[in-house]
């Protein structure tokens, strides 16, 4: 497994899901009541899912090894890539326009409590369980014998 590689897919896939999931999901009309579970909430989670189980088979279709354990690998990959990304993306943002490295210390603390929420379990969730599966279904895949028949051998012209 090569980690530039692994990294960089995962990062194509965070960005995929980031930008066309959820632009497809915003398609989906906002319920005025808000809450968790909400149309347009579901259908964003279940087409992060589909995308993050389509990047890992796209990464791991000409692997010689595949198995659950690599694919779990790559999802908890693409976790962190996702966190690491939003948070450069806020530290970014904060910086941009506030101009101010203070005001940029005085926000970081609230990253802390923007992990421990139950959308960073959902995030968790939606990259290593599909990732996890696709590597074990390859890996089961891959360990199939190949069933060939052989003729039985020929004497003398004769079968």
């Amino acid at each position: 497994m090569k980690w530039e590689r692994v990294l960089l897919v995962a990062f194509l896939g965070n960005y995929l899901i980031n930008n066309v999931v959820a632009g497809i999901a915003s398609l989906v009309p906002a319920k005025a009541g808000g809450g968790l579970l909400t149309p347009q909430y579901i259908l964003y989670v279940v087409l992060a899912a589909i995308v993050a189980g389509l990047v890992t088979l796209w990464y791991y279709r000409k692997a010689p090894m595949a198995s659950w354990m690599t694919g779990l690998v790559f999802g908890v990959s693409g976790f962190v890539i996702s966190i690491l990304t939003t948070f450069i993306s806020g530290i970014a943002g904060v910086l941009a326009q506030s101009g101010s490295v203070s005001q940029l210390i005085s926000v970081l603390p609230n990253f802390g409590p923007f992990l421990w929420n139950w959308s960073t379990l959902v995030l968790l969730a939606f990259w290593v369980i599909p990732a996890a599966l696709v590597g074990w279904w390859l890996g089961k895949k891959m360990a199939a014998p190949v069933v060939m028949h052989t003729p039985p051998p020929m004497m003398g012209g004769q079968m």
